[in-house]
Order: structure tokens, then C-alpha cells, then sequence
């Protein structure tokens, strides 16, 4: 008997979850977009803009260093030791004659690490600190990247970094062409374009327009993909599919455009190069692995 037809596989739309309105910043501070980081304290899932790249603050340089330091097993090691000669049934060795040394080790790699972290804090606040056009009360104002929220309009002009990863709407060259230099994101020094919608192009060019553009935004969420993006613009009714070829990628500069306007979809730790930084961690090299595993022979030998 022939097989009874198969009823036709669903198709089911992707899941997203990151929704985004221009011009609407108490949109993205609804209860819907909060999240718990603490007990009964929430904060909004969209981050803000600034960036930190730092591992230490006044309060935590000391314990956190120290901790790090104490990773190393040769400093476990002599801090055994030191608390060994402390005991003088133990040995009468006097206990400076480890202390000293280790004292003078670890000050000097702290010091180090406390140059390069203020490297770091000089870094941050350069960049958080960069100028970019916001329109803000219906009129494009200067503001500093950190101030740079989710759902703002930005002008961006020849020359400038993208403070955030942007949806392209509008430029001043034809068919909404945007030409960006990617060195500083994946180390290429070609030239790529970046095209905006026909839509928005023809009808987001001037201030006032951008003022009053009321789509909605629904795309994936913040990940660390700088081949893919995927989303879909609500507006006037219509329904427009999103690709990263639309979207300004933070860390990118703008070239060969006079002007072009964009809307800020991820901002600060949210965005493409933030995620693929990830978190400032401890390094250790192959010469560290290798004293550790020394003290761990020497530690076993002197106990049997």
C-alpha cells in the first residue's frame, strides 16, 4: 500500500530576543529588559557604552594581585617556607632570610602589573571619552562615547571610529554605501562597504526625519560573530530583513563618505569586538609552567 503523505516539516522563525527602538531610551529601561545581578538588584540588559579593559581599582589592586601571584606555585612554595622558619623547633634559619626575597619578587611583579593596568585606565578613558554627533530633543548634539546608549541615532563623518556596532540608515553616497576601514577589528587594511536599506536611505536624511523614525528593531543577540548578523526592521507596516552587510561594526573607521547615520543596536561590553576581547586575564607563560612543575618535583623530593 503507498505511504500515506507526510504532513510538510514546520518552519519555524529564529528566536530573537534583543529588541531595539530609536529614539526611545526609556523603551529600553522597561521592566521586560531587566535583569537580576544581585538579589532584588536589576539592571537593564542593554549595556552602555563605556568600556573597561582594566583589571584592578584602588580597592582591589592588592588582594587581586596578590591572588594572582599566588597562582604561581614557587611563591606558595616559599611562603611555606617562611611560615616554617617562623617556628624555631622547626629551624634556626632566621625567617628574614625568605622573606626578603619573596617580599622583593612580589613588589617588583606588582609594580609591574600596576604600570600596565594604568596603561589600561589611561586607555579606557581615551576612548570612552571620544566625541561622536547623538541626536538627542529632536537635534544631533556632541557627546562622549561612554554617554552613547542603545537606540540613539548617531552622524558619523570621514574619518571617525564607529563608537558602537550601528545599523547603517542613510548615507551621503549613492545607494547608501558606506566604505570602512577594518584594521583595528580583523586585520585587514582593504576597504569594505556597508550598505543601508533603500527605505531609509531614501527617507532618513535629514534631522528631522531621523527624529521622528519609530521602527522596531528584533535581531539575535550580543555574541562574538563578526561574520554574521541576522535581524529584521518593523516599519510603517513592512518588514525588512537585517544582514551584517547593514551593520557598522564597532572598532571600524569610517572612509570615502562625507556623512552617513546609523542606530546603535549593541553598545560598550554588548558589541562584536568587546565579546571577542573577552576578560583581562592572568597570563602564564611556558617558563611558569615549568617552575611550577620544578617546585612540585623539588616539594616531592624533600618529603620523601
Amino acid at each position: 500500500a503507498p505511504e500515506a503523505p507526510q504532513p510538510p516539516m514546520e518552519t519555524r522563525p529564529p528566536v530573537v530576543g534583543w529588541k531595539v527602538k530609536p529614539n526611545d531610551r526609556a523603551y529600553h529601561q522597561l521592566p521586560e529588559f531587566k535583569k537580576k545581578i544581585f538579589l532584588c538588584i536589576k539592571k537593564s540588559r542593554y549595556s552602555g557604552n563605556a568600556i573597561k579593559t582594566y583589571k584592578y581599582n584602588a580597592l582591589t589592586f592588592l588582594p587581586l594581585n596578590l591572588y594572582e601571584q599566588f597562582k604561581r606555585v614557587a611563591n606558595i612554595y616559599f611562603l611555606v617556607l617562611l611560615i616554617l622558619q617562623s617556628i624555631p623547633e622547626i629551624t634556626t634559619l632566621p625567617w628574614y632570610t625568605t622573606l626578603i626575597p619573596l617580599v622583593i619578587v612580589l613588589g617588583i611583579t606588582a609594580i609591574k602589573d600596576l604600570v600596565d593596568d594604568l596603561a589600561r585606565h589611561r586607555m579606557d578613558k581615551e576612548v570612552n571619552g571620544r566625541k561622536c554627533e547623538v541626536l538627542l530633543d529632536g537635534r544631533f548634539q556632541d557627546s562622549k562615547w561612554r554617554n552613547i546608549q542603545v537606540g540613539d541615532v548617531v552622524r558619523l563623518k570621514k574619518n571617525d571610529f564607529i563608537p558602537a556596532d550601528i545599523l547603517l540608515l542613510s548615507s551621503s553616497n549613492p545607494n547608501s554605501l558606506c566604505y570602512v576601514e577594518t584594521a583595528e577589528l580583523d586585520g585587514e587594511t582593504n576597504l569594505k562597504f556597508k550598505m543601508g536599506l533603500r527605505v531609509t536611505d531614501e527617507r532618513l536624511q535629514e534631522e528631522q526625519e531621523l527624529a521622528e523614525f519609530n521602527a522596531l528593531i528584533e535581531c539575535e543577540e550580543p555574541n562574538n560573530r563578526l561574520d554574521k548578523f541576522t535581524g529584521t526592521m518593523q516599519w510603517a507596516g513592512e518588514r525588512y530583513p537585517l544582514e551584517l552587510d547593514n551593520m557598522l561594526l564597532r572598532g571600524c573607521k569610517v572612509r570615502n563618505t562625507d556623512v552617513c547615520h546609523g542606530l546603535v543596536i549593541f553598545a560598550g561590553a554588548d558589541t562584536k569586538i568587546m565579546r571577542n576581547g573577552g576578560k583581562t586575564r592572568f597570563k602564564r607563560t611556558k617558563i611558569d609552567e615549568l617552575m611550577n612543575y620544578m617546585v612540585y618535583t623539588i616539594f616531592v623530593l624533600l618529603i620523601l
